[in-house]
């Protein structure tokens, strides 16, 4: 074969992912550094699934180009703990350089560079080791020959994960290879395999040569992993604040997309430096170390609010306090639904604290605490799934009752500009009153109770049984009894429900059920 086209590129990324699933379970008995966590063979294998269903996601008549990008991008977005994330860096080099032709031996020099370039602080006995053995020992090959290059990178990589044991002192104790290089190994081997049309079907994992040692030693602390939307300068910044938190930190990525990967002491101050550098999402965060601590007893809801905390407390929630357009903390949240019970239900009531409230729900997971965040991204969807909680309920038929409510009501809410900008429904000013509807800007008024009124009048224009109104610590004296007077005389019909929330920011919240 004089080139990797696509049909070759696919081919190879679903044997490598139906390979390390075959050894996924070796791997993992494997895994004693970074951490003895025992899932890098899950790691490794959803990392490469990821790539693969990517590839074969396309169009069967796409360039090679498009498909190493993509073999790359999904790679990235799918890389599952420290060697997941280090091999999705080794795919995005050789997908750099074997997009652009078939110069395999240029392909694993930039794979291995890239992959120690990720690691802040590499270490050799590893799968960086590994890959740069296979990456040295093709230079001297014919570049033309591909599958000869192919298979000495794969037989170096097999005598060069065999000498991993005596480079780290940790999996010479526990007689092992390093489990990461034994999967970059069997993705070389898988590579050679479809290049050369030689494909054996079993790729062999080295048993330990001694007893592995009853999980060596994990330290206290937690893995955290994200991915992040954020520009260059920041992810340098990044790196630094997060090396000098703790260790095992990899950031692979670019062009706006990033993986972050690290091992901390708290979870919580890894997450808030990803915040201020970017937007991170798909956010996991996992235990080091076994905890004691379980989940009280019984179930609960945890709500997040700044002046309308009372009103969900006089409802029974633990409220997470956080200042108007803050975030709270994640210790905040993770300390709300440990009090909180043994079931719980969080509700973010913003957009923006969905990720903080899923951090914190996989840490509680840990604990045995069972936690379901909701999709609110409003306080009115908050109170309308707290209305329907019913703690004598199956924890997952209440958990659908309260995300039904929730999802049936229609937010909007009222504020007053501060600056000039373009909206969706003209140029604002500053002083201008705008009206808002889930989430865009429908009305720009003078006053706050004609906008108020105007808004309501749309939202219920579309149907809707129940409006409800929280005034706000600014809120004009009388404006709710004013927009139940006009509803009053123009909708009948419809039930109206007015709270005191006394919040910041808004005069008036809407909902309409």
């Amino acid at each position: 074969m004089k080139i990797l086209d696509p049909p070759a590129v696919r081919r190879w990324a679903r044997l490598a992912a139906d390979a390390l699933g075959q050894a996924r379970t070796e791997i993992d008995a494997l895994n004693v550094f970074p951490v003895a966590d025992g899932d890098t063979g899950t790691n490794l294998h959803l990392t490469m699934l990821s790539a693969a269903e990517a590839v074969e996601s396309l169009p069967d008549d796409v360039d090679a180009a498009v498909v190493w990008q993509t073999l790359s991008y999904g790679a990235l977005v799918g890389a599952r703990g420290n060697s997941g994330v280090i091999v999705s860096q080794a795919l995005r080099g050789l997908a750099e350089v074997l997009k652009e032709g078939p110069d395999l031996r240029a392909g694993l020099l930039r794979a291995a560079t890239l992959a120690r370039e990720a690691v802040a602080r590499p270490v050799e006995g590893t799968v960086l080791s590994v890959l740069e053995s296979a990456a040295r020992a093709v230079q001297d090959t014919e570049a033309g020959d591909l599958g000869a290059v192919a298979r000495q990178a794969a037989e170096e990589a097999r005598v060069a994960l065999r000498r991993t044991t005596g480079q780290l002192d940790v999996l010479a104790r526990s007689g092992v290879v390093d489990a990461g290089g034994a999967g970059a190994a069997i993705v070389l081997e898988t590579l050679a395999s479809v290049i050369t049309g030689s494909s054996t079907g079993h790729y062999d994992v080295p048993a330990p040569t001694a007893r592995v040692a009853p999980m060596a030693e994990v330290g206290a602390g937690y893995e955290v992993m994200y991915l992040l939307d954020a520009p260059d300068r920041a992810v340098r910044a990044l790196r630094e604040e997060l090396d000098a938190m703790g260790d095992s930190l990899v950031v692979v990525g670019g062009e706006g997309l990033w993986n972050v990967h690290v091992h901390v002491a708290e979870a919580g101050p890894a997450v808030e430096a990803g915040l201020r550098a970017g937007r991170p999402h798909r956010i996991r965060i996992t235990y080091l170390a076994e905890r004691t601590h379980r989940g009280g007893p019984g179930r609960g809801v945890v709500a997040a609010g700044d002046g309308i905390a009372a009103l969900f407390e006089e409802c029974g929630a633990v409220v997470v306090r956080r200042a108007p357009g803050a975030r709270p903390t994640l210790p905040a949240v993770l300390a709300a639904i440990r009090q909180a019970g043994g079931e719980v239900a969080v509700l973010p009531n913003d957009e923006g604290v969905r990720a903080v409230a899923a951090a914190a729900a996989e840490i509680a997971r840990e604990d045995g605490v069972t936690v379901s965040v909701l999709p609110t991204e409003a306080t009115v969807q908050g109170l309308a799934a707290l209305a329907v909680h019913d703690p004598l309920r199956r924890f997952d038929d209440d958990v659908v009752a309260m995300t039904d409510a929730a999802g049936h009501t229609r937010r909007g809410h009222v504020t007053v500009a501060d600056r000039e900008a373009f909206t969706s429904a003209g140029v604002c000013r500053p002083g201008d009153v705008l009206g808002l509807i889930d989430g865009d800007v429908a009305v720009i008024g003078d006053t706050v109770d004609h906008v108020a009124t105007t808004v309501v009048d749309r939202m219920v224009a579309g149907g809707g049984e129940l409006v409800t109104l929280v005034t706000g610590a600014q809120a004009p004296a009388g404006l709710a009894g004013r927009v139940e007077d006009h509803l009053r005389r123009t909708r009948p019909d419809v039930d109206l429900v007015v709270y005191d929330g006394e919040q910041g920011g808004y005069p008036l919240l809407i909902g309409v059920e």
